[in-house]
């Protein structure tokens, strides 16, 4: 392309720039408008480009740098839009500029070629690598370095895109410049690589030689920069080229202890990361660092105290009356109800959110030292130990408060790995720590709250343990969660739901105490910690059940609850939190909460209703209306769920005088997994609840759960399954005319046993099984298929009304079919054998298909089998139907 500027619209593009550095907002404003119309022109990019590569002598740089970072946000908004000759004028004249004489206008220039790289696909700029490549081969250094600048930043996007060809020719290019006289050079050069290991071994494989002797000719490399990116490198190897380090460890080992000690941070830093990636492999670990212990285990211990310059050192003593800032409170994410027998159940697919934060804020080489200290004591236990503790005494007795700070912290992080170790101690320790909560330095205050939850598990579950220190453990949380500092309010509720999970029931006693506390930390809490202090509540419903629901604890709670519930707009993210506390006290206080239903269940429907209605309108107009919040739906439906389970009764005529019903088809229609999730569970806890407001939609419920029995989504799939289940019992015979579409997916989930979550498996049995009873001529015919998977899952459930319920349909569908069933009656029998006590009409059912096949095959055939069963089985099968 060919292209050349009209004067006049090159000047008012050039004029446009230099007004931008105006600070006049008139001036600004009129920017922005101009800048809108202008980014529908097509050439726009070209004059940009053009004034960035073309205009030198002319413009100045920093007029030529914002042209540049608006053609970037043109390529980034418009770039698929470009005829092929403005994209090729674009990408061969931005790079004209590669090696400009400006630092500001070579790295501008990067940041144009890696955007184009996001942009579009790899064929459509094939020969820029190999372009890059033959600048970095040119004399001109400042061409070698705009095009290893550009070479970082496409691999550090983009690394991911290439092809092992595309990258391999570059790899010996690269390592030439790591003997480069410049730092900089080295630096960029090392990072290029870096980049490239975190994606793709390969290219490192074709010169992993020639990159170890490149790499270790830098541990001398005075230069932060190089220092960093040779730790990393050294990381990044530990992953993917193990073998090839093996010879090198203990040099290399010796190098990252000297760099986590560093004085620069950020140096350390790079360099502790190592020892939390040496600890994936714990056999080398252990084989590897283990003579280094002596060494290293000083080094993170002095690493574990706070700098000098952290912010945490300069935030006020007394500090609870400052509000949180909008930026320092983390997003939650609600985690979706899913429904198990008995209940609401963990969900596989879900990551846990890590609990092991010291709340020492963002990660740091405190953080990652401590972290360092936590996996390596699970490896090592006590050889550990033996090195750390005589330096932990000294260490928590020290006169100065940020030694003694960092050994409370050292204390819990090793707390996992060597709590045999550590047991013995904890009658001197937990009355250190005791102690240490009375301290004046909250910092020290908020650590030893953490550092006790570490240990919970042992002051809860040890008798001896738990008569000397429960009392005053608890006593102290409590007392330290309505500190005057923020951090240590933060760190005391947080070790107080830690220390809920593991007492359980043991805090019933304590339970007037506990609320009082809590009750008045509603008065004092900023944002952040009232989320904390809600989970805590939560928990504590979770952990004491029904004695939450006596007269004088509901009166003590529910009252700054629903202050809070009334307060919050239906807007505020605070509502996410006190939304998942309302739903576990409502499964604790069963009765005790129908003072509140109405409200609740209002407010609720109101959620949903105002995020169905955004929906819609988004869906027509998405760049006029935003998305909802999906979180604010699936917490509504999670609540509206936990009232429909624990109080049944009350809930028709509730859901008979709203939207809900209608609300919960467009819910079952929503593209979020999550929210779907949601949706079904409420669906078959209203069928049990108040079928009779359900099932006039029930044939387009039932096609909408059909369209979720797809088992990758786990927990969907499993919602849907139970779902269909509870239709099933509710509906009777008016199932039939649904089967066709169900059953075949319910066979696949049944089958798939070796990858698939124990829950989806069950519920998959146990909704095959109800159809059974009313759909028995329609299964039946497909029985062989799975009756033995079915018979696999319901062995292992306790005796309750589901399974019950599951075994009824099978003894239905055996009858109509008992030839489906013979390859796999050994199956069927251990799975009648898995019942501690039988119902009469169960032993009835069982007795009969028994009888009915030792008739059918004979009694030698019969004798036979019977001995082929395992001695158990057959003494059990004896008593209970005497065969």
């Amino acid at each position: 392309m060919a292209f050349q500027p009209d004067q006049h619209e090159l000047e008012q593009v050039i004029q446009l720039l230099q007004h931008a550095h105006s600070t006049d907002r008139d001036v600004q404003r009129n920017v922005q408008v101009q800048l809108v119309q202008l980014n529908e022109h097509q050439k726009f990019c070209c004059y940009l480009v053009y004034i960035l590569s073309d205009m030198k002598e002319m413009i100045d740089a920093t007029s030529r740098s914002l042209a540049g970072l608006l053609l970037k946000n043109n390529i980034r908004a418009k770039w698929n839009k470009y005829p092929q000759d403005v994209k090729f004028f674009v990408r061969t004249t931005c790079l004209k500029s590669i090696g400009d004489q400006e630092p500001l206008i070579r790295a501008t220039v990067g940041i144009i070629v890696t955007t184009i790289v996001m942009e579009e696909n790899m064929c459509d700029w094939p020969d820029l690598l190999d372009t890059l490549a033959t600048v970095l081969m040119q004399p001109d250094e400042l061409m070698q370095e705009g095009a290893l600048g550009a070479l970082q930043k496409v691999f550090e996007d983009s690394a991911d895109r290439y092809e092992s060809e595309f990258l391999r020719p570059i790899m010996p290019k690269l390592l030439v410049f790591y003997e480069h006289h410049a730092a900089k050079m080295r630096a960029l050069a090392m990072n290029c690589v870096n980049c490239i290991l975190m994606v793709n071994n390969d290219p490192i494989d074709f010169a992993i030689d020639q990159f170890l002797t490149s790499l270790f000719a830098r541990h001398n490399d005075n230069d932060e920069e190089v220092q960093k990116q040779l730790c990393r490198s050294l990381t990044l190897l530990l992953d993917t080229h193990i073998e090839k380090m093996m010879p090198h460890l203990p040099n290399v080992i010796e190098y990252i202890i000297k760099k986590t000690q560093d004085h620069n941070e950020s140096i350390a830093l790079e360099a502790c990361e190592f020892w939390l990636s040496i600890a994936e492999n714990s056999d080398i670990c252990r084989t590897m660092v283990l003579p280094h212990l002596d060494k290293l285990i000083p080094v993170l211990l002095g690493s574990m105290r706070y700098s000098e310059t952290d912010p945490a050192l300069k935030a006020n003593d007394e500090d609870s009356s400052v509000p949180d800032r909008e930026e320092d409170i983390k997003p939650r994410f609600h985690k979706s109800k899913q429904h198990g027998l008995g209940g609401l159940v963990e969900s596989d697919d879900e990551e846990d959110e890590d609990d092991d934060d010291d709340g020492g804020g963002d990660w740091n080489i405190r953080r990652c030292s401590a972290a360092s200290l936590d996996v390596l004591a699970s490896i090592f236990g006590k050889d550990l130990l033996d090195k750390l503790f005589p330096l932990l005494k000294d260490t928590l007795m020290n006169d100065n408060w940020l030694v003694k700070e960092s050994g409370i912290l050292a204390l819990g992080a090793i707390a996992e790995g060597c709590m045999d170790g550590v047991v013995p101690h904890l009658g001197e320790l937990i009355p250190f720590m005791l102690a240490m909560m009375f301290d004046k330095k909250p910092l020290v205050r908020s650590i030893t709250c953490w550092t006790l939850s570490r240990y919970s598990s042992h002051i809860a579950s040890d008798e001896n343990f738990r008569q000397q220190f429960f009392k005053d453990v608890l006593a102290n949380l409590l007392r330290c969660s309505l500190d005057g500092n923020k951090k240590v309010q933060e760190a005391a509720c947080s070790a107080f739901a830690t220390l809920e999970e593991e007492a359980g029931e043991q805090l019933i006693p304590f339970l007037g105490e506990i609320l009082d506390q809590l009750v008045k930390a509603f008065q004092c809490y900023q944002a952040k910690n009232l989320l904390i202090l809600y989970d805590a509540i939560g928990t504590l419903a979770n952990s004491v059940g029904d004695a939450l629901s006596h007269p004088v604890y509901v009166q003590m709670l529910m009252p700054p609850l629903m202050e809070k519930w009334e307060r919050l707009s239906d807007e505020d993210k605070e509502l996410f939190p006190l939304l998942e506390c309302i739903s576990a006290i409502v499964s604790a206080m069963g009765q005790s909460f129908l003072p509140y239903i109405q409200p609740v269940f209002t407010r609720c429907c109101s959620l949903i209703e105002k995020c169905v209605q955004q929906n819609q309108q988004h869906i027509m107009a998405p760049d006029q209306v935003e998305a909802p919040e999906t979180d604010f739906i699936i917490v509504a439906l999670d609540l509206l769920s936990g009232l429909a389970e624990s109080l049944p009764e009350h809930m028709d005529p509730l859901v008979a005088n709203s939207k809900l019903v209608e609300l919960m088809l467009f819910c079952s229609l929503d593209v979020t997994p999550d929210v779907r999730q949601s949706c079904f569970a409420l669906l078959g806890d209203l069928t049990k609840a108040c079928p009779e407001r359900v099932l006039p939609q029930s044939s387009n419920f039932i096609f909408f759960l059909a369209q979720n029995l797809d088992p990758s989504k786990i927990s969907v799939c499993n919602n849907a399954i139970w779902a269909l289940g509870e239709l099933a019992l509710k509906m009777g015979p008016a199932m039939k005319q649904f089967i066709g579409p169900i059953i075949e997916p319910l066979i696949v989930v049944i089958n798939s046993q070796q990858n698939m979550q124990r829950t989806l498996l069950e519920n998959t049995a146990i909704t095959i099984g109800r159809l059974g009873q009313c759909c028995g001529e329609e299964l039946a015919p497909h029985i062989s298929r799975f009756v033995r998977p079915c018979c696999y899952s319901l062995r292992n459930i306790k005796d309750n009304a589901e399974k019950e319920s599951a075994f009824i349909g099978l003894c239905n569908m055996i009858n109509m079919n008992p030839v489906g069933v013979l390859n796999d009656f050994i199956f069927w029998c251990d799975a009648i054998a898995s019942w501690t006590v039988p119902t009469d009409s169960l032993r009835v059912l069982f007795a009969g298909i028994l009888q009915s096949f030792k008739q059918q095959v004979g009694d030698f055939n019969w004798n036979n089998f019977i001995l082929q069963l395992p001695p158990p089985l057959r003494e059990r099968l004896s008593a209970f139907y005497q065969i």
